[in-house]
Order: C-alpha cells, then structure tokens, then sequence
C-alpha cells in the first residue's frame, strides 16, 4: 500500500448516526447525503455500512454517483439531489434513481420515458439557486401529476441553516405554509446537518445528514454537538535527513534552514489535497508534537521540520480525527479561509482508504 493513506473509523459513524438519531421527532426518517464520495470518505463503503446500520435512503448529486452505488447492490432508494435536465432523465431512471425536478421540461422529459416514476419536487422558499417559486409550487405538482408521475416527496433546502436563525425559520414558515394541505399525502423534507442538529421542527418526514454524519461541524458554533471526525489522514516519511545552516529546501527555495535542522518528505502534496497554500504554514502531528510544513508543497511531497530524527516506520498525522486548530479538517479549513466541506472533498481517489471498525483513538 501507498506510504500515505487515510483511515476511516465506522465506529465513529455509527456513533454520528446515533447522536442524529437522538435529535429526531418521532417518525422522522433519514436520506444520508453520500454526494462527492461521501464528502471525500468512500461512497460505496459508508453506503454499505450506513445500510448495515439501518439507513432507509441515501442522495447523491450526479447520475455517475447514482450508477456506482447500483453497481454495488445498493438497493435502496436514491435520491438525485440539485435540479435534473432533462438529457439526464434516461440514464437516472435506468439506474432507479429518485429524480428532482423543478422544471417542467424535465418533468416531460421523465414522463417520456417512464410514465408513472417517482419523483420528488425541489421548492425554493428563499435559497434562490434551483427550485419551483412557492407561489408557483401548487400548480407545478398539479401538472407533474397529469403527467402521470409519481410525486413521492416535495422538499426544499436552507440557505443559512448554520448562522442565520431567522432566516431559516422565515424559510420553513413559508415552506410549511405551502405544504400544509399535503402533510400526509406527501414526503416533504428540508432539514440538512445543521437544520436537524438546531430546527427540530424542520425535522418533517425526512431529514437530510450529509457533514453531520461524517462528525465535522456543519458551521461555527457547532463543535459540541457530540460528533466525532470519523476521518484520519496518516503517512511514513520517505526520507529523513539532517540539514545544515543555509540550506535551501523545494521548490523556489522559499525555506531556509537556521541551524542544523532534521527534515522528513512525505510522499503526498496537492494533487492529493493537501493546499499549496499550507507552504510555510501548515502543520502534521507527530505523536504530540506539531511539525511545520517548511518549503513549497508541491503535487506529490511536502517536507516538515522534526524535533529529531526518526524511522521511516514512523507516523505522521496529516489529519488527525479532531477539532484541532492546527491539524484536523475543521481547524485547517479556518486557517485556509474556507470550510471542511472543501478540504474533504478535495482528499484525492488515490489516497488508499483504510475502513476501520474502531473508535478513534481521541475519541475512546
């Protein structure tokens, strides 16, 4: 195996999943979110052990994810989040998956080539990105439904469920207040990470976890909610050499050595997303020591300053299963100006992935 590889503890999951459940109202369902390889963990894997675990659903965002979880005998429902064009109708449907529409043309589109799928309609209550008009949703039902589909569910999305209260119950009132004459007819669902974790009456007849169950926060101010980072990036050095005053390290030579020093590469880099922009500023954990990033990253290595020298058996942390401020996906995003969305879905498919079913250590 590669000398850098990511571990992905399942007993953590499972205690995400159980912490969501706790929050949720009586009879509330869950559509676990596994878009983008699961945020960066596996798709096919989490889908596996989230059905083990009793997942009733899951969502993606592209047919292509759809497909790969087909192709691995997931049989339950799947969700086609986003909004569906209609050059996707054939192959969503050929591979069952439940699509969204928010367009008529799409709509037609599905009804020709299979009358009577199911369907769930996307409603925009204030998110302003994809979605039926509240004003218009009545009647777009009406004529999806003389059609010939299906609608299963009617469902809409917050915009700012993790830092704008108001906002977010201006949203739910104004969906609720549509949806109202069809609570018992139809699915409808609006609740994300944060919306479960704060909004327990945006819980509905579905919920939809997606970075909740992966254990990072859905926003500030969400660190203790119980969840725990189920994802650790780890790596050997390939080389560990002493360095003498004024040496020069990587690309450009942007560090300089002050004094005798000890440096170790490790054999990964931006391509499999570690940001260029941790150059001279980014840490690893040694144990409990923090090691800097010195010098450029480049596409495959990055070099780190040591306190000493060590095997090439040692391990390195690149991410540690944490809220570190320094080394875990949520303290880096911050250091980075970004959001532990981005980072997880940046780590790369050629990282091998290691499915653990213990807890992680940090978290005994």
């Amino acid at each position: 195996m590669r000398a850098t590889w990511l571990e992905i503890h399942l007993d953590a999951l499972a205690h995400n999943l159980r912490v969501i459940r706790a929050r949720l109202q009586p009879g509330t369902g869950i559509i676990a979110v596994i878009k983008a390889d699961a945020y960066g963990h596996g798709a096919v894997p989490i889908a596996h052990e989230l059905a083990r675990l009793g997942v009733e659903r899951f969502a993606v965002a592209t047919v292509e994810e759809g497909a790969r979880l087909r192709q691995a005998r997931i049989q339950h429902p799947v969700h086609l989040l986003g909004s569906l064009h209609p050059e996707e109708a054939a192959p969503a449907l050929e591979h069952a998956l439940i699509p969204t529409l928010s367009t008529l043309e799409a709509a037609r589109a599905v009804a020709a080539h299979r009358p009577g799928a199911t369907v769930h309609v996307k409603a925009d209550s204030g998110m302003g990105r994809v979605g039926v008009p509240l004003e218009a949703l009545r009647r777009f039902v009406e004529e999806v439904e003389a059609m010939g589909l299906e609608v299963e569910g009617v469902f809409t999305h917050f915009a700012s469920a993790d830092e704008d209260p108001a906002a977010t119950r201006r949203q739910l009132e104004a969906f609720l207040a549509v949806t109202a004459p069809w609570r018992g007819r139809y699915k409808l669902h609006a609740a994300n990470s944060a919306a479960l974790l704060r909004f327990p009456e945006a819980h509905l007849d579905f919920v939809r976890p997606g970075i909740a169950l992966y254990g990072l926060p859905p926003g500030e101010g969400f660190a203790r909610e119980g969840l725990w980072p189920i994802l650790a990036w780890k790596a050997h050095p390939t080389l560990v050499k002493r360095v003498q005053p004024g040496q020069r390290i990587g690309y450009g030579g942007t560090y300089t050595a002050q004094r005798e020093e000890w440096i170790a590469t490790l054999p990964l880099g931006y391509a499999d997303g570690f940001s260029r922009a941790l150059s001279n500023r980014g840490w690893v954990r040694l144990g409990s020591t923090y090691c800097p990033v010195v010098g450029r990253v480049s596409m495959d290595q990055i070099t780190v300053r040591l306190p000493g020298p060590v095997g090439l058996d040692a391990v390195f942390e690149v991410i540690t299963p944490d809220l570190d401020a320094r080394t875990s996906l949520t303290g880096r995003a911050a250091q980075l100006g970004t959001i532990p969305y981005e980072l997880a879905t940046l780590l790369s498919p050629r990282l091998p992935r290691v499915y653990l079913h213990a807890a992680p250590p940090t978290q005994a």
